[in-house]
């Protein structure tokens, strides 16, 4: 299908962008993935993702000492409140600070996308919404692990 829209832009005369220079067969991958010789289990993915939140706390402390030096140079207006890029903060205004289930994780992620996106605040406040959301992200992430966790126990 690709090749037949590259075809027909190149009798258009029209100049495109590069053509992608390895070739790829999508069905062969789906007939490939289908065949059932590739095997997937869901034990292994979760041990993976258990395996990655295991630095969680060296990330925290990481992405805090990056957001500090981000915003070093920012100062709230008299009338502006700045939103707090604290985790204990961030986890109350998300929820987690009560035992929650884990489908309600999906919900809250959304939820606090939805108010603090960067792309949803005021130019000056995208530097601090991106910390936001990424502690965010991160304290949703560990929630998941430790649910996860608790129901294989």
């Amino acid at each position: 299908m690709l090749d037949d829209l590259f075809v027909a832009s190149d009798k258009d005369g029209e100049e495109t962008g590069a053509r992608p220079s390895i070739p790829f067969d999508y069905l062969s991958v789906a007939d490939e993935l289908h065949s059932g010789r590739i095997k997937v289990s869901g034990e292994t993915f979760t041990a993976e993702y258990r395996e990655a939140g295991s630095d969680l706390a060296a990330e925290f402390a990481a992405l805090l000492d990056q957001a500090k030096l981000a915003l070093a140079g920012e100062e709230a207006t008299p009338e502006e409140k700045l939103p707090p890029i604290d985790p204990e903060a961030i986890a109350v205004e998300l929820g987690l600070d009560h035992p929650v289930k884990n489908a309600d994780l999906g919900r809250m992620r959304r939820s606090f996308a939805f108010a603090n996106h960067p792309d949803r605040v005021a130019p000056h406040l995208r530097q601090r919404a991106m910390i936001r959301m990424q502690v965010a992200n991160m304290l949703i992430d560990e929630a998941k692990r430790r649910a996860l966790a608790g129901a294989r126990r």
